[in-house]
Formats: C-alpha cells, sequence, structure tokens
C-alpha cells in the first residue's frame, strides 16, 4: 500500500514558508522575485547536471523523485510473518505447495525468489542471482539519489556565477550612484535562490532517497535470508530469528514481547 510522506512534504513547505514570512516581514517582497536569476540558478544547474548525466538518467530520477514524498514499503515484522507461514506450508506440503503464493507480495524480486524455491533450484544459485539483482537495485538508486546531490552542489555555484553577473552590470554604471544599491540587492538574489534549492530542496531529496534505497536493501536482504531459509527446510523459528537480526536490538525486543504476549493470551483461551 503506497503511503504518503508527509514530513517530507512538511520539511519543504515549512522551509519556504519561513523564508517567505521572514521576507514579507522584512517589507519590499517584490525584490526578491527576479526571473533572469531564477533562469540562471535553475536552468544553468541543471543544464550542467545534463553534461554529467544522460537524458536517459535524468528522465528516470524523475520518476523516481515520488519515493522521496510516498512509501510503499512493506513492515519488516509482517514480512518476517509472511515467511514463517511461508515456511511451515514448505515443511508441511513441500515446496511445490508455495507456486500459489508467488503474488502474495507485489514485489517482483520476492516472486522471482519464491519461483526459484518452487522450481528446485540450489540454494547456491538463488543467493547469485538475487544478490546480483540487489547490486544493481542499489547502484540505480545510487544514480538517482547522485543525481539529486550533483544538483545540489551546483546550485550554489550557479547562484555565484548569477551575482557575478549581476555585480558586472552593476559596475557597468558606476556613473549612476543612484541604482548601486538596487543592483547590489539584485546580483545577490541569485545566491539566495542556489543557496535554498540546494540546502532546502535538492540536497534533502538526495538524503531522503538515500534513506529509502537503505530501508528498500535491508527487506531485500530480508527476503534473501529468508528465500534461501525456505529453500534449505531451515525451522521457521530459526529463519523468524536470522530475519530479525535485521532489524535494531530494540526493536527486536519490543517484538519478542508483543509474540511472547500474543503466545500467553492463546494459551490461556
Amino acid at each position: 500500500m503506497q503511503r504518503i510522506d508527509f514530513m517530507t512534504i512538511a520539511g519543504i513547505v515549512v522551509g519556504f514558508g519561513l523564508v517567505a514570512l521572514a521576507i514579507i516581514t522584512g517589507g519590499q517582497a517584490k525584490m526578491f522575485f527576479s526571473i533572469p536569476s531564477f533562469m540562471i540558478t535553475v536552468g544553468g544547474s541543471f543544464a550542467a547536471v545534463l553534461v554529467q548525466y544522460s537524458v536517459k538518467d535524468v528522465k528516470n530520477v524523475f520518476r523516481t523523485v515520488k519515493q522521496a514524498f510516498t512509501s510503499n514499503l512493506i513492515d519488516p515484522e509482517e514480512l518476517i510473518e509472511l515467511f514463517s507461514e511461508l515456511a511451515k506450508k514448505a515443511r508441511r506440503e513441500g515446496l511445490i505447495a508455495l507456486e500459489d503464493d508467488t503474488d502474495r507480495l507485489n514485489d517482483p524480486f520476492f516472486s522471482k525468489g519464491i519461483h526459484m524455491v518452487v522450481d528446485a533450484m540450489e540454494p547456491e544459485a538463488i543467493r547469485e542471482i538475487l544478490e546480483i539483482d540487489i547490486l544493481y537495485m542499489t547502484r540505480r538508486h545510487e544514480k538517482g539519489s547522485g543525481i539529486f546531490k550533483t544538483w545540489g552542489n551546483l546550485a550554489p555555484a550557479f547562484g555565484m556565477i548569477g551575482t557575478l553577473v549581476g555585480l558586472i552590470q552593476m559596475l557597468a554604471q558606476l556613473d549612476n550612484p543612484e541604482s548601486l544599491g538596487p543592483s547590489m540587492a539584485l546580483a545577490l538574489i541569485t545566491t539566495l535562490y542556489g543557496a535554498m534549492l540546494a540546502y532546502m530542496v535538492f540536497i534533502p531529496l538526495a538524503g531522503k532517497l538515500n534513506l529509502r534505497s537503505e530501508e528498500e536493501l535491508m527487506l531485500r536482504q530480508m527476503m534473501l535470508e529468508g528465500i534461501i531459509a525456505i529453500q534449505s527446510g531451515v525451522n521457521p523459528r530459526i529463519l523468524e530469528e536470522r530475519m530479525r537480526s535485521f532489524m535494531a536490538p530494540r526493536i527486536r525486543t519490543e517484538q519478542k514481547g508483543n509474540s511472547s504476549t500474543d503466545e500467553n493470551f492463546q494459551e490461556q483461551m
């Protein structure tokens, strides 16, 4: 199920909102809007990104940027419960019985792994294939976050370029002292644009995409261990412990406590 990440949206909105409020409170808000400055900062830095990356890479990253604003990752505890159930089913009915469970998750990695288990492939071969999938998934994610990180590094530089352009234009009007103040202010706007875009949008988005990648990587590794454990006939209890080893110790302790409470409750019933 896809969930909206309100923290990402709130962070960007609140950040720009506070800056806008400070500008409005100080008066003369119109002087902070400059189309040429926006063109130099955003357009120039984006053009530099295109130099470093291909058009295909940039198109792909704009498709994946929604991951910073939404999350459809399965809960790790739900994943453990699912694999525990599959392990018990495989021990009772055999691996071939898992063929009906390949679509239990809307995840190609999970489906691929369960299909290989049903096909009775060797655990080593399954691990090798799935680890290659994980490796290239990680590389794709690194490229996506890298584009925004690069853009974030370039935006302040192009802000400075815009400032230099403005200063040159200002110095060309030294014979008109009255225009120096407004011209200097206009020249600095591009630096402001570059800093805001870099430190309030691009670099935080790169960080959020890295976080999403780490979360998905953990789930993939958990699935991998679960799939190998099922194929190897590992006891469901051991499978659960092996998959929980990917979680933080505090969370593992809490989950164990909840599981013990549920078991005691069921025994009393």
